[in-house]
């Protein structure tokens, strides 16, 4: 694993690693915990832009992004899944102050505040932010978007036995591409997101046994 990394990806890991060490393990305040999930924001923009700015367009690489997007749809889709039904207004009118500052919040936690003011240029309200994070293809950290990246390095990587997985991989690529917001609440979002977590889930199973599991 080491020879396939470049020394910047590798100073960047182990700097993070270090200074990760001098992290205390006692019960911190409001203010050191937003500072550690900056720092954690930030190694993490780091390292992305070491990988993609050195990394030859190897197989690793393909695997290394393969992987990224796995998680980050995985993660997308449960922040909305737990987030989405907590932030529904309870005997409060929608778009109030404190629904927009809690709807604000969820949208920032993605680095998605300004996107969704650039795409919809409107109030925030509950659907269209489930259709961000969902449909929109132009949306870093949004379903469609990670699982269309996901198909796209799986393609490059692709052997004899991977068909299946590739299958898969496209047929969730395109009920994402041609998916309605309409048709995923009338399912309804929250069986919507089980079942595309299960479906990832799959995926993630699959490369490892089509690609880095030893069949002896």
């Amino acid at each position: 694993m080491r020879g396939t990394l470049t020394s910047e990806i590798w100073e960047t890991l182990n700097s993070t690693w270090l200074e990760l060490r001098t992290v205390g393990m006692q019960p911190a305040s409001d203010a050191e915990l937003n500072n550690f999930f900056e720092w954690v924001k930030h190694r993490a923009h780091l390292t992305r832009g070491v990988i993609q700015g050195t990394m030859l367009r190897d197989e690793a690489w393909n695997f290394t992004w393969m992987g990224t997007y796995l998680e980050r749809s995985d993660s997308t889709a449960r922040i909305l899944d737990v987030k989405y039904h907590l932030l529904l207004p309870r005997g409060e009118k929608a778009g109030g102050a404190t629904d927009y500052y809690q709807w604000s919040a969820l949208l920032h936690s993605v680095s998605a505040f300004e996107i969704y003011r650039r795409v919809y240029r409107d109030l925030i309200t509950p659907r269209r932010v489930a259709e961000l994070f969902v449909l929109r293809n132009d949306m870093p950290r949004s379903l469609r978007r990670c699982v269309s990246q996901v198909y796209t390095h799986l393609t490059a990587v692709s052997s004899a036995g991977s068909a299946e997985t590739e299958r898969r991989a496209g047929e969730l690529q395109a009920s994402l591409h041609f998916g309605r917001i309409e048709d995923i609440f009338a399912m309804g979002l929250h069986e919507y997101l089980v079942q595309f977590l299960g479906r990832t889930r799959d995926l993630g199973e699959r490369v490892a046994r089509d690609f880095l599991v030893s069949s002896d």
